[in-house]
């Protein structure tokens, strides 16, 4: 497939067909962070399979949908559902979303996830600021002919993770419940969770948490050049933590514990972005 900058206008104009709303902030919400889509106001909602060159989520506890409205007085758009390599797509194939995201006009893109806590100061139900990631496995999202009008061939990533809008995020949990520490993320393909051995060796690389998601996006944003903050959501202590397996039931009722408090840690972000 060519991914030429014309196959990702296709999508922008044909939302532009859907709504008159130029989202100032792109907002990508992972595993059972749904709800926070709720406190979008006058939202204008779009199936993922309806737009062209789109991809579609498998993920059950995704909604699979693109919401357009205002938090805080923000324009926004929100993805509800991401995509992952571990549902079949290629990496170049994962940089769809942020650019069509792009070509909408936003002007900073903000990215959620559920993760396992590799750092065992870290519990379920805190929240930790990426700072940086680690990232072994595939390939590069950016791998094949690039496209110029997006970015150059070769691109910088040392201030991926926008410093100001960390500090924002951080400032923004004082006075919160939430428990908010800033550190390090570390990508793994899946679906299978990491094994014990994977998590012992993602401590010694400095990892403070892991997930499967968000470094395809983060690239795609970087190659962009647009602002970024992203956000893991602890969902479970990873593999070899505790003494007992893992399970995506776990992770979704975590999640869904703290959605409530998470959605006003948003909102609150948003506001101030």
């Amino acid at each position: 497939m060519a991914y030429t900058y014309e196959y990702f206008q296709a999508a922008a104009d044909f939302l532009r067909t859907k709504t008159d709303i130029t989202p100032e902030i792109g907002i990508v919400l992972g595993s059972c962070l749904g709800p926070f889509a709720q406190a979008v106001e006058n939202p204008v909602t779009v199936d993922y399979a309806e737009i062209p060159h789109f991809l579609l989520s498998t993920v059950a506890s995704h909604a699979g949908k693109l919401i357009f409205g205002t938090v805080a007085g923000r324009r926004v758009v929100c993805m509800s559902g991401r995509f992952h390599s571990y549902e079949g797509y290629s990496f170049e194939e994962l940089v769809i979303p942020i650019r069509v995201l792009k070509l909408l006009g936003i002007r900073a893109a903000v990215l959620t996830n559920a993760a396992g806590a590799v750092n065992r100061d870290y519990r379920p139900g805190d929240v930790m600021v990426i700072r940086d990631h680690i990232k072994l496995n595939g390939d590069s999202p950016l791998r094949g002919p690039n496209v110029e009008d997006f970015g150059p061939r070769f691109f910088d990533v040392s201030r991926m993770y926008t410093p100001e809008l960390r500090k924002l995020a951080l400032d923004c949990a004082k006075g919160s419940p939430l428990r908010v520490h800033e550190g390090t993320y570390m990508f793994f393909p899946g679906p299978q969770f990491e094994t014990p051995a994977e998590i012992r060796a993602a401590r010694l690389l400095g990892a403070d948490a892991v997930g499967m998601s968000t470094v395809t996006e983060a690239l795609t944003a970087a190659h962009c050049g647009l602002p970024l903050l992203a956000l893991s959501v602890v969902t479970n202590m990873a593999a070899g933590v505790l003494d007992r397996p893992l399970s995506a039931g776990e992770v979704d009722e975590a999640a869904e514990k703290i959605a409530g408090a998470f959605s006003d840690y948003m909102k609150h972000i948003v506001a101030a972005i």
